[in-house]
């Protein structure tokens, strides 16, 4: 295994965006985890935990597909192991300051390789003795605690996903303001796709249903024409952040029973947001949220159609609420919650503050209505 160093004459367009400050408390906290399970090293191998620890960088290559780098975690230091074939880039556009980097062959072991790093470094001839005939911890091992490391954001990591969500929800209204009755969902949702890659985002959902396939939850898109009602929903990442948004336009008024639909599902985020405070479990929201669907109207099942969505952050759920989810809600952490009844949803991302829900996906053009003293977004009427 060979060691790469960042080449500063190849830099070209993107550096990534790790905050020394906030990367500082990350370490310091996955050190906290390695002390409290008497371990030295640690192994971070999914998407959310490499780009949660590395605050930013981008490990992937298909979206759908592994991450392209591991990452041990050991009381010397940081290692990152990638192939040979990614090592370049990584080097020059997404290594954070401090983090030494390895390459294997294209064809070799990433999770064997980095796991290994550690006795590499701490054995014979290494610098340090972190690791040192030791295998080091799992990273579903320690799931629940990286979790709640990562609840509370910092403050770079909060800036850079503030601007996201902003950004997003200014797509949204750009392009729902664009369409018409007979634009289709794939049209739309491309005008969408479009729109966030140019932000310097990866677009990880799009959806859109029309007023013919309004019952579906999940709204994957097809050749139909939107009609007089449809939704659109947004989940893009960037730096590892991922923005959640879902805003609709109506080309009609609109009958009665939406528009009671569309103001009683407000009132159950209302409720759920009430619920968010510091100290608050999440099965505890869960159950609220279970009685603010029979509340307002919906139906003691209706929690039952469709998931309720959960802290956000580095993962579009980070974890979704359940009754068995026990996390505890902390100041600083963010939220996307989506309720959701037939033919009504609505969804933000959100950030408990100390003053308070802040919603991140924001754009002051946006129709917007008040609910619960907090601004909500309305129909967009074309």
């Amino acid at each position: 295994m060979s060691q790469t160093t960042a080449d500063t004459t190849t830099l070209a367009g993107r550096i990534a965006p790790a905050s020394a400050e906030d990367r500082a408390i990350k370490r310091r906290r996955v050190l906290d985890i390695l002390d409290a399970k008497g371990r030295d090293s640690l192994l971070l191998t999914t998407n959310t935990a490499l780009t949660w620890y590395l605050d930013g960088s981008r490990v992937h290559i298909s979206l759908a597909g592994d991450p392209i780098a591991a990452l041990l975690v050991d009381r010397d230091g940081d290692h990152l192991v990638t192939f040979n074939n990614e090592a370049g880039r990584i080097a020059a556009e997404e290594l954070p300051a401090g983090v030494a980097l390895h390459s294997v062959p294209w064809y070799g072991n990433l999770h064997e390789a980095a796991a290994a790093v550690g006795t590499a470094v701490g054995g014979p001839g290494g610098s340090g003795t972190a690791g040192a005939g030791t295998a080091p911890l799992a990273e579903a091992d320690a799931a629940a605690e990286l979790r709640a490391a990562r609840q509370q954001l910092l403050p770079a990591e909060s800036a850079r996903y503030a601007e996201l969500s902003a950004e997003v929800a200014v797509i949204m209204t750009d392009v729902l303001a664009a369409a018409r009755p007979e634009t289709t969902e794939f049209e739309l949702v491309s005008a969408l796709a479009a729109r966030v890659v140019a932000a310097g985002a990866e677009p990880l959902v799009l959806l859109c249903n029309g007023s013919s396939r309004s019952g579906f939850r999940h709204p994957l898109a097809t050749h139909s024409p939107l009609g007089r009602r449809a939704m659109a929903v947004v989940c893009a990442r960037r730096d590892g952040l991922v923005a959640n948004i879902t805003r609709w336009v109506r080309f009609d008024g609109g009958a009665p029973e939406e528009r009671d639909a569309e103001a009683r599902i407000a009132a159950v985020e209302a409720d759920i947001f009430d619920a968010t405070v510091p100290g608050a479990r999440l099965d505890r929201i869960f159950a609220e949220i279970k009685a603010a669907y029979a509340r307002h109207g919906f139906g003691p099942d209706q929690w039952e159609q469709h998931h309720q969505g959960g802290p956000a952050g580095y993962a579009g759920r980070d974890p979704r609420v359940t009754a068995s989810a026990t996390d505890t809600v902390v100041l600083n952490q963010a939220f996307t919650w989506n309720p959701s009844g037939p033919g009504v949803k609505i969804e933000d991302t959100v950030q408990l503050t100390a003053s308070g829900l802040q919603v991140l996906t924001v754009d002051p053009r946006w129709p917007v209505t008040t609910v619960n003293g907090l601004q909500r977004p309305a129909i967009l009427q074309l």
